[in-house]
């Protein structure tokens, strides 16, 4: 599993993420991104949507598994 945040501070809505990743980017009213789904199970797009925003608002990284949050919890 992989987590998608995206800061809408950084975000300048030039909309290259919707651009190379429309299956989970697309660009709001507010002219800002908006990501549509995350946590995501496989990586895709998403990648790539990261490595394209000018100001480094989106953020992917691995979300820790059911079992490992448990274990983070104990």
């Amino acid at each position: 599993m992989f987590r998608i945040s995206l800061d809408k501070e950084k975000c300048i809505g030039c909309g290259a993420c919707s651009a190379v990743c429309p299956a989970n980017f697309e660009m709001g009213e507010d002219g800002k991104a908006i990501v549509l789904k995350s946590p995501v199970e496989v990586l895709g797009c998403n990648k790539l949507a990261e490595e394209n925003c000018p100001n480094r608002a989106i953020t992917v990284e691995p979300s820790a598994s059911p079992k490992e949050q448990s274990l983070k919890e104990q």
